[in-house]
């Protein structure tokens, strides 16, 4: 059985964030300058250089340490079905061939990475279910 080295309402929580981040689109008129109130606030969908969400995220990935990190993209190949949770540690032996430094980049990159990791906890038997969305 898989033991994970990072809480898993560490892991809920990157999901909540990385699902916000996921669903941001393209700025569709950067220089508008109207406020929310007149928009009805779409601006916050869009993909902007200094998006919080991206730095929520972000930051909460720099703060893990290498085996939370390991973890992480573990869940990640679990859930998009290259892995199955028997092969918890073939998995975390393999994410070891990112560097440490570059994995929060390559999560980041993932697309659809909420949906992959909460399958990779759903795989393990774990749910964000057993923790208060207003903790997260």
């Amino acid at each position: 059985m898989a033991e994970l080295t990072i809480s898993p309402e560490t892991v809920c929580y990157i999901i909540v964030k990385a699902r916000e981040f996921d669903v941001k689109v393209d700025p569709t008129d950067p220089e508008s300058g109207s406020n929310p109130a007149d928009d009805q606030e779409v601006d916050i969908l869009e993909d902007l250089a200094d998006d919080p969400t991206f730095e929520e995220v972000s930051n909460a990935l720099a703060g893990l340490n290498e085996d939370e990190t390991l973890d992480l993209v573990a869940l990640t190949w679990i859930g998009r079905g290259d892995y199955t949770s028997e092969d918890w540690d073939e998995a975390r032996d393999q994410a070891r061939e990112i560097p440490l430094k570059d994995r929060p980049r390559y999560l980041l990159g993932t697309p659809l990475l909420g949906d992959f990791l909460e399958e990779g906890l759903s795989e393990l038997g774990l749910s964000c279910e057993d923790y208060e969305i207003e903790r997260l």
